[in-house]
Protein backbone atom coordinates (compact mmCIF):
# COMPACT_ATOMS: atom_id res chain seq x y z
CA UNK A 1 0.00 0.00 0.00
CA UNK A 2 1.34 3.37 -0.94
CA UNK A 3 1.79 6.27 1.73
CA UNK A 4 1.46 9.35 0.55
CA UNK A 5 1.95 13.14 2.41
CA UNK A 6 -1.09 15.35 1.65
CA UNK A 7 -0.56 19.20 2.14
CA UNK A 8 -3.06 21.31 2.87
CA UNK A 9 -2.22 24.30 0.64
CA UNK A 10 -3.25 27.07 2.86
CA UNK A 11 -3.10 28.15 6.77
CA UNK A 12 -6.76 28.89 6.79
CA UNK A 13 -8.44 27.13 9.66
CA UNK A 14 -11.73 26.85 7.70
CA UNK A 15 -10.28 25.28 4.58
CA UNK A 16 -12.42 23.59 2.02
CA UNK A 17 -8.96 22.23 0.70
CA UNK A 18 -8.07 20.23 4.14
CA UNK A 19 -12.30 18.98 3.49
CA UNK A 20 -10.66 17.67 -0.33
CA UNK A 21 -7.92 16.33 1.34
CA UNK A 22 -9.57 14.69 4.44
CA UNK A 23 -12.34 13.21 1.85
CA UNK A 24 -9.61 12.09 0.01
CA UNK A 25 -8.11 10.22 3.27
CA UNK A 26 -11.33 8.84 4.44
CA UNK A 27 -12.57 7.59 0.79
CA UNK A 28 -9.27 5.79 0.03
CA UNK A 29 -8.36 4.23 3.20
CA UNK A 30 -8.30 1.35 1.71
CA UNK A 31 -6.24 2.11 -1.06
CA UNK A 32 -3.30 3.89 0.66
CA UNK A 33 -2.22 5.52 3.62
CA UNK A 34 -2.72 9.68 3.63
CA UNK A 35 -1.28 11.87 6.00
CA UNK A 36 -2.44 15.35 6.20
CA UNK A 37 0.32 17.80 6.70
CA UNK A 38 -0.52 21.25 7.62
CA UNK A 39 1.90 24.16 6.80
CA UNK A 40 0.43 26.54 9.18
CA UNK A 41 3.70 27.53 11.84
CA UNK A 42 6.38 28.00 9.39
CA UNK A 43 8.31 31.25 10.19
CA UNK A 44 8.57 33.21 7.09
CA UNK A 45 11.50 32.20 4.66
CA UNK A 46 14.34 34.82 5.20
CA UNK A 47 17.21 32.80 3.66
CA UNK A 48 19.10 32.46 7.15
CA UNK A 49 22.70 33.46 6.54
CA UNK A 50 23.44 30.32 8.99
CA UNK A 51 21.57 27.71 6.48
CA UNK A 52 19.50 26.87 9.85
CA UNK A 53 16.08 25.22 8.74
CA UNK A 54 13.30 25.36 11.02
CA UNK A 55 12.25 22.28 13.39
CA UNK A 56 9.04 22.25 11.35
CA UNK A 57 9.89 22.76 7.69
CA UNK A 58 13.03 19.80 8.50
CA UNK A 59 10.23 17.45 9.94
CA UNK A 60 8.16 17.81 7.17
CA UNK A 61 11.24 17.30 4.26
CA UNK A 62 11.58 14.14 6.53
CA UNK A 63 7.80 12.94 6.13
CA UNK A 64 8.14 13.78 2.61
CA UNK A 65 11.28 12.24 1.73
CA UNK A 66 9.94 8.62 3.35
CA UNK A 67 6.81 9.17 1.36
CA UNK A 68 5.62 6.99 -1.96
CA UNK A 69 4.36 10.53 -3.08
CA UNK A 70 2.61 13.80 -1.85
CA UNK A 71 -0.74 15.52 -3.03
CA UNK A 72 -0.87 18.97 -2.62
CA UNK A 73 -4.30 20.69 -2.66
CA UNK A 74 -4.64 24.61 -3.19
CA UNK A 75 -6.72 27.38 -3.31
CA UNK A 76 -6.13 30.25 -5.43
CA UNK A 77 -5.20 33.94 -4.29
CA UNK A 78 -5.15 36.59 -7.00
CA UNK A 79 -4.41 33.70 -10.02
CA UNK A 80 -1.66 32.08 -8.30
CA UNK A 81 -1.16 30.18 -5.12
CA UNK A 82 -1.03 31.35 -1.63
CA UNK A 83 1.80 33.03 -0.25
CA UNK A 84 1.64 30.55 2.49
CA UNK A 85 2.19 27.30 0.91
CA UNK A 86 5.32 28.96 -1.58
CA UNK A 87 6.48 30.24 1.64
CA UNK A 88 6.95 26.31 2.49
CA UNK A 89 8.33 25.36 -0.69
CA UNK A 90 10.88 27.76 0.02
CA UNK A 91 11.64 26.20 3.34
CA UNK A 92 11.61 22.44 1.68
CA UNK A 93 14.00 23.84 -0.77
CA UNK A 94 16.59 25.34 1.13
CA UNK A 95 19.65 23.06 1.70
CA UNK A 96 17.31 20.40 1.81
CA UNK A 97 16.10 18.35 -0.97
CA UNK A 98 12.53 16.15 -0.38
CA UNK A 99 10.89 16.91 -3.54
CA UNK A 100 13.64 15.32 -5.86
CA UNK A 101 12.01 12.99 -8.12
CA UNK A 102 9.19 13.17 -5.93
CA UNK A 103 5.72 11.79 -7.59
CA UNK A 104 3.38 15.04 -6.97
CA UNK A 105 -0.57 14.98 -7.56
CA UNK A 106 -1.78 18.78 -7.61
CA UNK A 107 -5.74 19.73 -6.58
CA UNK A 108 -7.44 22.46 -5.70
CA UNK A 109 -10.80 23.61 -3.95
CA UNK A 110 -12.03 27.27 -4.33
CA UNK A 111 -15.56 29.22 -3.82
CA UNK A 112 -16.06 30.41 -7.14
CA UNK A 113 -17.38 28.46 -10.57
CA UNK A 114 -13.47 28.81 -11.96
CA UNK A 115 -11.70 26.51 -9.90
CA UNK A 116 -7.45 26.58 -9.31
CA UNK A 117 -6.16 26.17 -12.47
CA UNK A 118 -4.26 29.32 -12.29
CA UNK A 119 -2.95 28.59 -8.61
CA UNK A 120 -2.18 24.56 -10.61
CA UNK A 121 0.04 26.08 -13.08
CA UNK A 122 1.68 28.01 -10.96
CA UNK A 123 2.22 25.63 -8.64
CA UNK A 124 3.60 23.59 -11.60
CA UNK A 125 6.08 25.52 -12.47
CA UNK A 126 7.28 26.44 -9.22
CA UNK A 127 7.82 21.92 -8.40
CA UNK A 128 9.73 21.59 -11.52
CA UNK A 129 12.25 24.60 -10.48
CA UNK A 130 16.04 23.80 -9.85
CA UNK A 131 15.44 23.96 -6.17
CA UNK A 132 12.93 21.29 -6.43
CA UNK A 133 12.88 19.03 -8.89
CA UNK A 134 9.90 17.33 -8.11
CA UNK A 135 7.97 15.18 -10.82
CA UNK A 136 3.95 16.06 -11.15
CA UNK A 137 1.61 14.25 -12.76
CA UNK A 138 0.73 15.70 -16.03
CA UNK A 139 -2.54 16.34 -17.61
CA UNK A 140 -4.49 15.81 -14.07
CA UNK A 141 -6.02 18.67 -12.96
CA UNK A 142 -8.42 18.00 -10.37
CA UNK A 143 -10.68 21.86 -9.53
CA UNK A 144 -13.24 21.65 -7.35
CA UNK A 145 -15.29 25.40 -7.63
CA UNK A 146 -18.16 25.98 -5.52
CA UNK A 147 -16.13 24.24 -2.65
CA UNK A 148 -18.56 26.05 -0.12
CA UNK A 149 -21.87 23.60 -1.25
CA UNK A 150 -19.48 20.48 -2.41
CA UNK A 151 -19.67 18.31 0.61
CA UNK A 152 -22.16 17.07 3.31
CA UNK A 153 -22.35 16.21 6.52
CA UNK A 154 -20.32 13.13 6.48
CA UNK A 155 -17.46 15.23 4.53
CA UNK A 156 -17.90 13.24 1.19
CA UNK A 157 -18.57 15.19 -2.08
CA UNK A 158 -21.90 15.49 -3.75
CA UNK A 159 -21.29 15.87 -6.75
CA UNK A 160 -21.07 11.81 -8.20
CA UNK A 161 -19.43 13.20 -11.88
CA UNK A 162 -16.68 15.47 -9.58
CA UNK A 163 -16.03 12.32 -7.04
CA UNK A 164 -15.99 9.84 -9.70
CA UNK A 165 -13.35 11.74 -11.96
CA UNK A 166 -11.11 11.68 -8.85
CA UNK A 167 -11.20 7.99 -8.62
CA UNK A 168 -9.78 7.99 -11.65
CA UNK A 169 -7.27 10.51 -11.13
CA UNK A 170 -5.93 9.18 -7.31
CA UNK A 171 -5.83 5.67 -9.35
CA UNK A 172 -3.89 7.37 -12.38
CA UNK A 173 -1.33 8.54 -9.64
CA UNK A 174 -0.65 5.40 -8.03
CA UNK A 175 0.34 4.28 -11.33
CA UNK A 176 2.36 6.99 -12.00
CA UNK A 177 3.97 6.60 -8.34
CA UNK A 178 5.19 2.82 -9.78
CA UNK A 179 6.29 4.89 -13.49
CA UNK A 180 8.58 7.11 -11.66
CA UNK A 181 10.10 4.41 -9.63
CA UNK A 182 11.22 3.46 -12.73
CA UNK A 183 12.91 6.84 -13.84
CA UNK A 184 15.36 6.81 -11.36
CA UNK A 185 18.20 6.70 -13.76
CA UNK A 186 19.65 10.29 -13.52
CA UNK A 187 17.90 10.79 -9.80
CA UNK A 188 21.61 10.71 -8.13
CA UNK A 189 22.84 13.78 -10.59
CA UNK A 190 19.77 15.29 -9.96
CA UNK A 191 19.83 15.11 -6.31
CA UNK A 192 24.04 16.25 -6.65
CA UNK A 193 22.74 19.26 -8.61
CA UNK A 194 20.16 20.35 -6.24
CA UNK A 195 21.92 19.92 -3.52
CA UNK A 196 24.92 22.16 -4.95
CA UNK A 197 22.70 24.97 -5.71
CA UNK A 198 24.27 27.92 -4.65
CA UNK A 199 21.77 30.11 -2.72
CA UNK A 200 23.98 32.84 -1.89
CA UNK A 201 23.64 33.68 -5.37
CA UNK A 202 20.50 33.29 -5.75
Amino acid sequence: MHKFIAMVGTNSDESTNRKLLQYMQSHYADQAEIELMEIKGLPIFNKPENHEIPAQAQAMADKIEQADGVIISTPEYDHSAPAALLNALEWLSFHIQPFVDKPVMIIGASYGALGTSRAQAHLRQVLDSPELRARIMPSSEFMLGHSLQAFDDQGNLTDQQKATKLDGLFKDFQVFVEITKKLKNANATTYEEVREMDWEKL
